[in-house]
């Protein structure tokens, strides 16, 4: 443990220092505070955060939410590729219109487009030898990056290319610097990590060209449909497969590739590129409905205003500009996933693969639910209430096609990955917390549906209560993921006054119970013939299929269990005993695991912050009377395990939820158990945040005397009146108010001590 420590100190100390070149390099003027504070605020994110390391986030052009994250792809090296740019690289193989953001696995990448001068070329060369195919040296000294605009130079060809987006477009701006024969080449075979099954290009004028991109890899029948436009005539247009050239000017393959050629190139070339789930010409449709004309600047602006109108949704008030920075970034990476999966008109395609027209509402897609329910969708109940209703409509139409509400859903497809049913709490939070723009009625018919399958180990869960170790893997996971959404459906039938359905699911969200061993004090895999599963050693994380858990070892899954910490607080003998084993969780010995899950990082002990399961589990010691070791414990992660640097987040971004813990720790609270709509107190790390909710009112969180060292809530006052608990819920937010906590460095160990004062997990 010795050696992991130090490594760790050293980890921190180099990651500090690459942190502060980082940011002293990107600082190209020295400003007054005053300026500063007069700065839109995307000029405080950088979405080169987490690009680096393990955070896989996307890096490119893109409006909040939209259909569209047009940004530049790398030869794919391995699992740090899964957006399809690393920071590390410096070979560019063209600009792609759809990334995933922060994901621990790869997809999407459809339509790249290249451009590129010299010889004809059709393949994208290799990482060795790029020179081979239309590949391109770049450095990031000649990169640039913001919310909506992204431009690079393509070294080998001195190729100034600019990107930026609307909600289903992407639009394109290409400077050609020299004289030398130029190309653009639409390369519909590449992807990121996927197999293309079927494409098809065909020009239909002299300005543009239509197509499809069918596929499979992640998502297991995705069916993309575009149509370009382009600033110039092309005249010279040919379809190649592979690199056989076809005749006349379509083509239809698995590895179809359109080549558009100039004698002389234009100075300046624009195409913008449509994407659509439905057809070709719904493409093209969105490209007159939302960029109609050729102002690339006018488009670039109307980005940055729509990332502006999302960030001051809150606004923060620190003398830490890093700390700013962070924050504004994280909050920037929460609003690229989920994305728009419907056109203009409102059409869409569901899981089961027919075409919607006109839908009454926005259909959303990549829906990465076992990370996002944790923090980024009660997020949205504050900051995003309009989008919320949207997305509940879309999860309610999904179980209408697929039978279930989705698990992992991405463009249309259900990839069942990860453990548990985690959509089912998201709907059952959205009807807990007021929102009523969804069929209450199919809400719960969905929820309650869902976990009534017979899939994944749900029919044990039923009929024998727990799921054997030798007949489903990930047993303990999935168990400890079901009591927590069997927890949230008996809180919305209980609001429903469905008092029979309210007792059966509370029951069933005990089931976690019986995976507790008390001799070793660890939730463990059971077998069919009920004796406990061997394959057990509670610091190990890389596990054969036979294996209990997920993505952790059963010191991370020990308190896996929001729904019911009163339950688990017994489980272990008591408040002390509790307290005890949390304290060792942070501080335990163990050897490296070379064949862990490199998903599981962030370390503290055997606390793994870079991986979801554990991330509400730093405020569980206020459930035992001791608020101060949350704070303790939450103000060091928010200073040592996210940095302004490329390699600035601990883990996988996971679609936002790394972020979304960044956001609401650093205001001060987290939600433990969404469903129950209480937050819990942490260290709000910024002097003043105001919060824009509902109603056009504000809710605001003041930190007097905070500062580095003053980390410990001494006292907390709600709209002027004292407040002694240790928490607050939904409704005192959304109501707007006032919430101040008094700081100091030393921990008032009294405050939310008492049992009235602590939070619960059912209310």
């Amino acid at each position: 443990m010795t050696t992991i420590k130090n490594a760790l100190i050293s980890f921190l100390v180099v990651t500090s220092l690459i942190s502060t070149a980082f940011s002293q390099k990107s600082k190209s003027v020295v400003q007054t505070k005053s300026e500063v504070n007069k700065l839109p605020l995307t000029s405080f994110v950088d979405p080169i955060i987490g690009s680096g390391g393990h955070g896989h986030v996307f890096v490119g052009a893109s409006v909040p939410f939209g259909a569209v994250q047009l940004g530049p792809n790398n030869i794919p090296k391995g699992w740090d590729w899964c957006s399809g740019y690393h920071y590390s690289d410096s070979i560019m193989i063209g600009f792609s219109h759809n990334h995933l953001s922060g994901t621990g696995g790869s997809g999407l990448g459809d339509v790249l487009i290249m451009p590129y001068t010299g010889s004809i070329k059709t393949d994208k060369g290799t990482q060795l030898n790029p020179e081979l195919g239309y590949a391109s040296h770049y450095s990031h000294k000649h990169e640039k990056v913001r919310p909506g605009y992204y431009s690079v130079r393509l070294d080998d060809y001195n190729i100034d290319a600019e990107l930026t987006a609307s909600e289903r477009v992407g639009f394109h701006q290409y400077h050609f610097n020299g004289s030398k024969e130029a190309h653009v080449i639409i390369d519909l075979k590449e992807g990121i990590d996927d197999e293309a099954t079927d494409t098809y290009i065909e020009q239909t004028d002299d300005y543009t060209l239509k197509g499809y991109r069918m596929s499979k890899g992640w998502a297991n029948d995705e069916r993309l449909y575009f149509a370009i436009r382009f600033s110039e005539p092309v005249k010279h247009f040919s379809v190649y497969d592979e690199k056989t050239l076809l005749s006349g000017k379509s083509g239809k393959s698995k590895a179809i590739k359109g080549l558009i050629s100039f004698d002389t190139p234009p100075a300046t070339l624009q195409l913008k590129v449509g994407i659509s789930p439905v057809s070709s010409e719904n493409a093209l449709a969105n490209i007159t409905a939302e960029i109609p004309d050729w102002n690339f600047q006018k488009v670039v602006d109307a980005a940055d205003e729509k990332w502006n109108k999302e960030l001051n949704k809150i606004q923060v008030q620190t003398k830490n500009e890093t700390d700013k920075k962070i924050f504004y970034t994280a909050l920037y990476h929460t609003m690229i996933d989920p994305s728009l999966f419907n056109d203009h008109n409102g059409d869409y395609r569901g899981t089961d693969k027919k075409v919607y027209p006109k839908a009454s509402f926005n259909n959303y897609t990549v829906f990465s639910l076992w990370d996002t329910y944790r923090a980024i969708h009660p997020l949205y109940t504050i900051m995003q209430p309009e989008r919320v209703n949207d997305m509940i409509n879309s999860m309610l139409a999904i179980y209408q096609q697929q039978g279930f509400i989705p698990i992992w859903h991405l463009q249309g497809c259900e990839t069942y990955c990860m453990p548990g049913m985690s959509g089912v709490q998201v709907v059952a939070e959205a009807y807990l917390k007021g929102f009523k723009g969804f069929d209450p009625a199919l809400a719960f018919e969905a929820v309650k549906g869902t976990m009534t399958k017979d899939q994944l180990g749900l029919k044990y869960a039923k009929n024998l209560q727990y799921i054997p170790s030798d007949k489903v893997p990930e047993s303990v996971a999935k168990a400890m993921e079901y009591s927590i959404s069997d927890g949230s459906v008996s809180l919305m039938a209980k609001k429903m006054g469905k008092t029979e359905d309210a007792a059966y699911y509370l029951n069933r969200s005990h089931n976690y119970r019986l995976y507790f061993d008390s001799a070793t004090k660890f939730f463990r895999g059971k077998r069919a013939d009920g004796t406990w599963n061997p394959v057990f050693n509670p610091v190990k994380s890389s596990h054969p299929w036979i294996d209990d858990l997920s993505e952790g070892n059963h010191w991370q899954y020990t308190w896996l269990v929001p729904q019911d910490v009163e339950g688990l607080v017994h489980l272990l003998g008591g408040d002390k005993a509790f307290q005890i084993k949390l304290d060792s969780l942070f501080t335990i010995k163990a050897e490296y695991d070379p064949k862990a899950p490199p998903d599981i990082a962030g370390l503290i002990g055997q606390y793994a912050h870079g991986n979801e399961p554990g991330h509400h589990t730093t405020y569980l010691y206020s459930y035992v009377g001791q608020q101060w070791k949350t704070a303790e414990k939450v103000r060091y992660i928010l200073n040592e395990m996210y940095h302004a640097d490329p390699d600035g987040v601990s883990g996988n971004e996971d679609c936002g939820q790394m972020s979304a813990w960044y956001v609401f720790s650093s205001l001060g609270f987290y939600p433990v158990f969404p469903a129950n709509g209480a937050y819990v107190f942490g260290s709000p790390l910024f002097d003043k945040a105001s919060i824009q909710v509902p109603g056009g009112k504000t809710f605001t969180v003041e930190s007097v005397n905070n500062s580095a060292e003053n980390i410990y809530i001494q006292r907390v006052e709600l709209n002027g009146k004292k407040h002694d608990r240790s928490y607050i819920f939904h409704d005192d937010i959304i109501k707007g108010g006032t919430l101040k906590m008094y700081m100091g460095s030393k921990p008032n160990v009294l405050f939310g001590s008492q049992a009235s004062n602590r939070p619960k997990s059912i209310y």
